[in-house]
């Protein structure tokens, strides 16, 4: 593993680095991994958000929904031993992105770091968080309902910043008219979406859409129906990346849209 990371960062060839050049490099190791994770959010169009009332259950549920092709995971700071979860799950699944959901102080942001989480996301911006992953390689997510909230987040250095809470405010006619004056700031949809309208959050200018129970869906976790949450995953996954190939097109060829 070590071998792989070095052939992505630059390192000096000969000699002892000097301070710039060693500073320099940490750099770019720090902003590739952010800039992967910011990456395969913007091409799955689609942030799977797990709640559970237990270890066990979560790690049951968040593998149904990993082996069903979900590629980006949020597990929130509300579900008992969230750090636990989170350390298995990215030794089990070295290859998917993984986070924590709900953070609300810069000790727990620190915490699920420590246990591997590669983006933090809140409800709310917290500057203490955003200060202390600039320059990092955590890619952290605040959250935000207004256009004044927005515009501050990406000018404080958000890369992303979460639309919360979407519904209430509209959904994907909310999108659409943020999408207007901020086209430029990649945005995330969260709250209350279902499956079948990704597509139309994609379209009218989210980068991504949160997921909670539309794959973790209440009755099947109560149940334990683990081959259900699998399914929605992969239907949730697959028109995430389908939505994303669409839009990409359109911006190529708007005739097809």
């Amino acid at each position: 593993m070590a071998l792989a990371s070095f052939s992505f960062c630059h390192r000096p060839s000969l000699g002892f680095p000097t301070p710039a050049a060693a500073l320099s490099s940490r750099v770019s190791c720090s902003s590739h991994r952010l800039n992967t994770t910011l990456t395969e959010i913007n091409n799955s169009g689609v942030i799977a958000c797990l709640r559970a009332n237990s270890v066990e259950l979560a790690l049951e549920a968040a593998g149904a929904a990993l082996t069903g092709d979900i590629s980006v995971l949020e597990v929130t700071m509300s579900t008992p031993g969230v750090f636990e979860i989170l350390q298995e799950l990215v030794q089990n699944h070295p290859r998917k992105i993984m986070g924590v959901g709900t953070v609300l102080n810069a000790k727990d942001a620190k915490t699920a770091i420590n246990a591997g989480a590669k983006f933090l996301m809140s409800p709310v911006i917290l500057k203490e968080i955003m200060d202390d992953v600039q320059g990092g390689e955590v890619l952290y997510i605040p959250g935000a309902m207004t256009p004044t909230e927005i515009f501050s987040a990406y000018n404080a250095g958000a890369k992303i910043v979460k639309v919360y809470p979407v519904t209430a405010l509209g959904g994907t006619q909310y999108i659409s008219a943020l999408s207007k004056p901020f086209s430029h700031i990649p945005m995330v949809a969260s709250q209350g979406i279902k499956i079948d309208s990704i597509g139309e959050y994609i379209s009218q200018g989210a980068s991504a859409v949160v997921l909670s129970d539309a794959i973790f869906d209440k009755e099947a976790m109560g149940q334990r129906n683990f081959n259900t949450i699998h399914e929605l995953a992969r239907l949730a996954a697959s028109q995430g990346v389908k939505a994303v190939e669409r839009e990409k097109c359109c911006m190529l060829d708007s005739s097809i849209c």
